[in-house]
């Protein structure tokens, strides 16, 4: 068995007191440890009256975007697994021996998936209840150039629907134009990233669930280099963008 990460979760208004938060929960991090993580959600998203969930687990241990049966997203090109075994550059992730057995695999699945994903499920389904509808946002960020995955520059905001799959015509449509009539940004619909197991899974236009995935690279909001800073004049650019996506999905009626 590989050593499990340790993680923490906290909420507030700033997102830098949030991750004090976190680090004072951590307590001493051994000097052998080379890899962290810091996951901030969407802070305007909960203003908004959506509902947030948000894992509290590295997607290093577990991917809760690929189905449990660790079935590839994209055939045909490289893709990393359930238990990722490599970085998104293709590099090995663990020692030599020390990969995740289907012993392991089974019992991550057991402790971070599925309460994850039933978590999900419920929430949907209440909202469903409720409102008669859900709408499902899976928000994802990843670098703008990594050869192993894709080739090139990946645009900046690259909007997924399982090719107009997981979600009403009319939906993808007033999305669609959001991202189009700017030009700020380059953004792609149902490119390279159409949506993963989330988006594809839950979205169900004919069951009354619709989802869609964001994938924004980081240097919409952040630097890509060390320290991988967070840069607030670049967060400023699109975060009016974000919110008017999310207000136009909101303001959607079937």
């Amino acid at each position: 068995m590989t050593t499990p990460f340790k993680f923490a979760h906290a909420a507030h208004p700033d997102w830098a007191d949030a991750a004090q938060d976190c680090m004072a929960q951590l307590g001493a991090i051994p000097a052998a440890a080379t890899l962290g993580f810091l996951y901030v959600s969407d802070a305007f998203a909960s203003e908004l009256g959506a509902s947030v969930v948000v894992p509290r687990h590295s997607r290093y241990v577990i991917d809760l975007n690929r189905p449990s049966d660790n079935r590839p997203m994209y055939t045909g090109a490289n893709n990393t697994e359930l238990c990722p075994t490599r970085f998104f550059t293709g590099e090995p992730l663990y020692r030599e021996g020390q990969t995740p057995d289907a012993a392991e695999v089974r019992q991550r699945v057991a402790t971070y998936w599925q309460p994850y994903h039933d978590a999900l499920r419920a929430e949907l389904e209440r909202l469903r209840d409720v409102y008669g509808h859900a709408l499902l946002w899976d928000g994802h960020s990843i670098k703008s150039e990594l050869p192993w995955l894709f080739d090139g520059k990946l645009p900046d905001l690259n909007l997924g629907t399982a090719g107009g799959q997981s979600c009403a015509p009319t939906l993808r449509a007033a999305l669609a134009e959001q991202l189009q009539s700017q030009a700020a940004f380059t953004v792609a619909i149902d490119g390279r990233f159409k949506g993963g197991h989330i988006t594809r899974h839950y979205g169900r236009p004919g069951e009354g669930i619709h989802a869609v995935q964001l994938e924004m690279c980081w240097s919409a909001y952040m630097r890509e280099t060390p320290p991988f800073e967070w840069d607030e004049t670049l967060a400023a650019g699109v975060q009016p963008l974000l919110r008017r996506l999310l207000c136009t999905m909101i303001g959607w009626r079937p």
